[in-house]
């Protein structure tokens, strides 16, 4: 049932490349099949609830610019955005959202009134699902945004707001398993720290890997089905995050003795910050083993934050779903629009534009991706580079069955002098502008 916030918009259709409609797909055709899977079933797209119904369009000069009937702490109010949220979801045709807490839930006076508010809506939000058929991709908690956080969570100095996290995290996981999320998210808005004056490093990671144990150890004892992400970011709000990107991260599973419990959700905009491209730490992921999801925006290169924007650089994207292609696909994962719109766009159906732009844009780089595995055009040439490692004495260096030594005489008895062989960089980029 309509809420009339849309107006008399209705479902987003698929019209194809020739069609000057603002509010229809011209490249996501859900239905069509790319690479042996439905295109819908590559990219998995979920709505962010919180750009997209909690932000209110402010920034460090000024405040909200939108006006939207749902802005309130309390419970009718939370449960209008609720409406609208699905009735944009079905519009969208998306199949997934994801939501922290405080995105959903009137802000109560205790953890108890929070919890029941939170329960409330959980309640809620399954009849939605239930009408819609619209899914949950994951859910999370902000352990972020109330002034208790400003030191930190699960990093904090005083052990009691380690607590209230540890608690607000369960019952963030209760409600992601009711609502049948496919996985679990933490992203830790403030574990990181502003001066080395006040911070001690060790113990802060230790109370960091302790809080991540006890995610996954709960994780097994409710039975969640689910995959647990972990969001890298490097920096914004505080000084140095601790899960600056994919290879800090990998680094602190791996020291911790988590690396085969949690996997992670790479942000577009998060890698920039940190110096790398998208690609980049999709691949590193991939080639750890923790892959897992992805959140799609961009940054405005002109500004050194995460400005969150909805993605249009297709060839950015199709290097970013290669990635994904070679790394098997999603599996619980998917593409979260972690996207806003900028503050002056304050008309209803700006909030389908720019999510109707970004599914295109993601259709078209999926669709390059998908072309170039076919053909070739990319591990070919890798595969070639490569070759000579496939050698019997190649890959008996490789796997410690030379010593040093034999090498060393192996390469004076056989008089080895290696020249360098072209890395061909100008023509890969060439290839890959055939098909975007």
């Amino acid at each position: 049932m309509s809420t009339g916030f849309f107006g008399d918009i209705s479902k987003i259709k698929y019209e194809g490349p020739d069609s000057t409609n603002p509010l229809a797909y011209r490249f996501y055709n859900p239905d069509e099949i790319v690479a042996g899977k439905r295109m819908e079933d590559h990219l998995r797209f979920a709505v962010a609830y919180w750009h997209s119904f909690a932000w209110e369009g402010g920034d460090p000069f000024g405040g909200r610019t939108f006006d939207r009937p749902w802005y309130g702490d309390e419970m009718g109010k939370a449960k209008l955005k609720a409406d609208v949220a699905f009735e944009m979801f079905s519009l969208l045709g998306a199949p997934y959202y994801c939501f922290h807490d405080a995105d959903v839930r009137p802000e109560g006076k205790t953890f108890a009134e929070n919890t029941k508010n939170l329960n409330e809506i959980v309640d809620y939000f399954a009849k939605k699902q239930e009408e819609t058929g619209v899914k949950l991709l994951w859910g999370t908690a902000n352990l972020f945004s109330n002034r208790r956080f400003m030191a930190g969570a699960s990093t904090n100095p005083d052990p009691d707001v380690f607590a209230y996290s540890a608690a607000t995290i369960k019952t963030c996981m209760d409600a992601t398993m009711k609502l049948g999320g496919e996985n679990y998210v933490l992203w830790g808005g403030r574990e990181g720290y502003e001066t080395l004056l006040n911070t001690d490093l060790k113990r802060e990671f230790d109370q960091m890997a302790r809080m991540l144990h006890m995610v996954v150890e709960y994780k097994y004892k409710i039975g969640f089905k689910g995959q647990i992400l972990v969001e890298p970011k490097p920096q914004e709000p505080t000084k140095h995050q601790y899960d600056y990107d994919v290879a800090t991260v990998y680094g602190f599973l791996k020291k911790y003795g988590l690396e085969n419990e949690v996997k992670m959700n790479i942000e577009q905009g998060h890698a920039i910050l940190a110096g790398h491209t998208f690609e980049h730490e999709l691949a590193l992921a991939a080639a750890h083993g923790i892959f897992g999801s992805i959140d799609m925006n961009r940054n405005d290169y002109q500004s050194g934050w995460d400005t969150d924007q909805f993605p249009n650089n297709v060839p950015e994207m199709a290097l970013a779903y290669y990635q994904v292609l070679l790394a098997g696909g999603f599996t619980t994962g998917g593409t979260n629009f972690d996207s806003k719109l900028r503050r002056q766009s304050i008309d209803p159906a700006d909030l389908l534009i720019g999510h109707i732009g970004g599914m295109d844009c993601c259709a078209r780089g999926l669709k390059a991706a998908a072309k170039m595995v076919e053909d070739g055009a990319l591990s070919k040439p890798l595969s070639d580079r490569y070759a000579k490692w496939d050698s019997a004495d190649a890959q008996k260096m490789l796997r410690g069955e030379l010593k040093l030594e034999e090498i060393a005489a192996k390469v004076e008895r056989e008089n080895i002098n290696p020249e360098p062989k072209s890395g061909r960089q100008e023509y890969l980029e060439n290839v890959v502008n055939r098909y975007v």
